[in-house]
């Protein structure tokens, strides 16, 4: 089967996509059931099922992500404004919530972010997406439209290009924010971050590896631009291309989404990347 893939150069999270957009969502989607014979492909952004007890977690990495350089103290008579104070990470969700939402976004983000524990979950769920797995049900995203379906040709399963458009709708929130903003708000909230992933038995470079690992899996993905082989066993799909077959969860659920939607969604990775190691 032909594939392009895209070479971007990677270095280790919000639907992501999540992501920082994992903060604010990169990147869940479903709380919908699916019936047995869907069950293997029907992945939203984020897939039904919660895989985090089926990938063994891998050693976790490490990285640095710079911090942005103080501004410079303006000479004035004037006292200069503070920075607000950031909340305790158990008082922490209306803050982040207001603060995400001061960044152009559509709609559902809204709807996203409509959950307690925000940090908490959006630590959780970077550290599922550097083990390759997206955490449907830590951040549920919106559920993709209409039913997943396939076409035969003789024995040949195929997976429908027509279901690619039902997750336009997630794209297209993920898409709308903008990188250097999220990047901005990690930094600031930081030590919330750092708290979270603490309770987890993570240290603060360990939790910079995990970010960017998770990037560099989405960026990983290989962007297949030919028509998808299935085969079936009992009820479930799989991938009838080997090599396809035994990538991580998280890029199969990106293939999912189709082509053109994979490269958004790698774009997005690729400038959030961008800013938080370019402050």
């Amino acid at each position: 089967m032909t594939r392009a893939r895209n070479k971007s150069g990677t270095s280790k999270f919000i639907l992501i996509l999540g992501s920082l957009a994992a903060i604010a969502v990169i990147g869940g989607v479903l709380y919908q059931a699916q019936s047995n014979s869907d069950k293997e492909l029907e992945y939203r952004i984020i897939p039904d099922q919660v895989t985090e007890a089926v990938i063994e977690k891998p050693d976790v990495p490490e990285a640095f992500i710079p911090a942005p350089a103080p501004e410079p103290t303006p000479v004035t008579e004037s006292v200069a404004p503070t920075a607000p104070k950031l909340p305790s990470l158990d008082d922490s969700d209306e803050f982040v919530r207001e603060r995400l939402l001061l960044i152009k976004h559509r709609a559902d983000l809204e709807t996203w972010l409509n959950t307690d524990d925000l940090i908490r979950r959006s630590a959780s769920y970077f550290d599922g997406l550097a083990r390759g797995v997206i955490l449907s049900k830590i951040l549920p995203l919106t559920a993709p439209e209409g039913s997943f379906t396939t076409h035969r040709d003789g024995d040949i399963i195929w997976l429908n290009a027509g279901n690619y458009e039902r997750y336009n709708s997630t794209i297209a929130v993920l898409t709308s924010l903008d990188m250097k903003s999220m990047a901005q708000l990690f930094h600031f909230i930081r030590p919330l971050l750092e708290s979270a992933f603490a309770e987890m038995g993570y240290r603060p470079r360990q939790m910079d590896g995990i970010i960017l690992q998770g990037i560099d899996n989405i960026l990983d993905t290989p962007i297949i631009v030919e028509r998808i082989e299935l085969t079936r066993e009992s009820v479930t799909y799989k991938f009838a291309d080997p090599d396809l077959e035994a990538l991580l969860p998280l890029q199969k659920q990106l293939l999912r989404t189709g082509p053109e939607n994979t490269q958004r969604i790698q774009q997005q990775a690729m400038a959030l990347r961008a800013a938080l190691l370019n402050p």
